[in-house]
């Protein structure tokens, strides 16, 4: 039965692909208007701090935007649900051979990731795990 039905759905996946015809000499471009387009584009740099002015209007800045700071309740989550797989790790941005110990280990067979549980429960509370966040060493505390 499921190779009948793996069969006509790529039968059915055939006829549709198939079906739609498109061609070049359907498409048209105007060289003109595309030069015109590109000599009045206005030149953006992701990196200046003005990038993002229109958000400085509203209470957001550039600054903020790209140095924004990691919430130690969704740390604290990650830490509490998915510890043992070191998820909480790669948000606070340790290096990616540091997670992939962790995940071997099994948070360090269940130690550094009760630890981890506790210091970032500590941090939770003072609102404050700035000194977890790219924090490259397996015992971050």
């Amino acid at each position: 039965m499921k190779k009948i039905a793996t069969f006509l759905m790529i039968a059915f996946t055939g006829i549709f692909i198939s079906s739609i015809n498109a061609s070049a000499n359907t498409y048209q471009l105007d060289e003109v208007q595309m030069d015109e387009m590109f000599a009045n584009a206005e030149v953006v740099d992701f990196f200046a701090l003005n990038t993002m002015a229109p958000l400085s209007e509203t209470g957001f800045s550039s600054e903020a935007y790209f140095n924004a700071d990691k919430d130690p309740i969704v740390a604290f989550l990650l830490v509490w649900f998915l510890g043992g797989f070191g998820i909480h790790r790669a948000y606070l941005g340790t290096s990616t051979g540091t997670i992939i110990a962790y995940i071997l280990t099994v948070g360090g067979c269940g130690i550094v990731w009760t630890i981890d549980l506790i210091m970032l429960l500590v941090g939770l509370i003072n609102n404050d795990i700035s000194k977890y966040v790219d924090n490259p060493k397996f015992f971050m505390w």
